[in-house]
């Protein structure tokens, strides 16, 4: 295992963390800078407001939650020995979950945020929007 102190500095939209990682033996003990896009929290100057309707935030919740439990449902089908047929058919469950969750996520941001971006000029949420669904389609 290993140890992590790290500090932040923002840049922007990005955040130039660098971090000392030691392993247990409290040997190798090194730090190295990166950079993260979008770290949260963050704001874009001049973007849109990012607020999202309680009840479809609950909602989303709601469904994260099925799936992780799901999922803790599945560790413990491969813990106790469970069939490994069974097991996928289960992961295939969470998986679809999961996409159908993300699905969601996207229509609710397409219908407000991007809506709202694309009424005050915001094309940076566009090009964002873009880069978010190549992640999730992979």
């Amino acid at each position: 295992m290993y140890s992590k102190d790290s500090s932040t500095k923002d840049i922007g939209t990005d955040s130039l963390h660098e971090q000392d990682h030691t392993n247990e033996t409290g040997n190798e003990s090194h730090v190295h800078p990166h950079t993260h896009p979008h770290s949260s929290p963050h704001a874009h100057p001049n973007a849109h407001a990012h607020t999202h309707d309680p009840k479809e935030e609950k909602a989303i919740v709601n469904r994260l939650a099925r799936a992780i439990g799901h999922l803790e449902s599945v560790k413990h089908m491969v813990e106790d020995g469970r069939d490994c047929s069974e097991v996928l058919v289960q992961l295939a469950a969470v998986r679809a979950a999961l996409n159908n969750t993300g699905k969601e996520i996207l229509k609710q941001h397409i219908s407000h945020c991007i809506v709202e971006a694309v009424e005050e000029g915001d094309t940076k949420s566009i090009e964002e929007l873009n880069l978010a669904i190549d992640k999730f389609m992979k």
